[in-house]
């Protein structure tokens, strides 16, 4: 009878190891896992004095096992469409979340620069951020609202 409760609990013991072990790893992020190329949606809006303005954009961007990003998105604000190019550094947490600054150019000049929260889920195929600040390049802050969903379209190995 002793035999049966001590197996049952080494049992119990292996089971309580192997589900804390794959859920401590199913929940971990790494600069390294991130990298890739993904695909992105942004939506929202900026707040200027004379009211909201709509803003959407897609794009491409690529996440080096560093941390450095960099792509291309084409953006619509209030109607007024550009195609700019991204510049920026990730910096991922090991739960997974993280910050983004971007710098935005067209045509090589600097037209803003963004921070957004960021968190990956689906182990580290997708990512979903909101913007914190929008700073353009006089130093002024805009107020936004947006969005963005991301989704892995190749790792950095394909």
């Amino acid at each position: 009878m002793k035999y049966a409760r001590v197996g049952g609990a080494v049992v119990a013991i292996v089971i309580v190891v192997l589900l804390f072990g794959s859920v401590t790893q199913a929940g971990q992020c790494s600069q390294a896992g991130a990298a890739g190329k993904y695909g992105f949606t942004l939506t929202g809006l900026l707040i200027l004095p004379t009211g909201a303005v709509p803003a959407a954009a897609v794009g491409l961007a690529t996440v080096d096992a560093k941390g450095n990003v960099t792509g291309t998105e084409a953006r619509s604000v209030g109607g007024d469409y550009a195609e700019e190019t991204l510049q920026g550094t990730l910096a991922l947490n090991s739960d997974c979340t993280g910050s983004l600054t971007l710098q935005f150019f067209e045509a090589g000049s600097l037209v803003r620069t963004s921070v957004l929260s960021v968190v990956f889920d689906d182990n580290e195929r997708e990512i979903r951020m909101v913007q914190k600040s929008l700073q353009l390049p006089s130093g002024a802050f805009v107020p936004v609202v947006i969005s963005v969903e991301a989704k892995r379209v190749h790792t950095q190995e394909d």
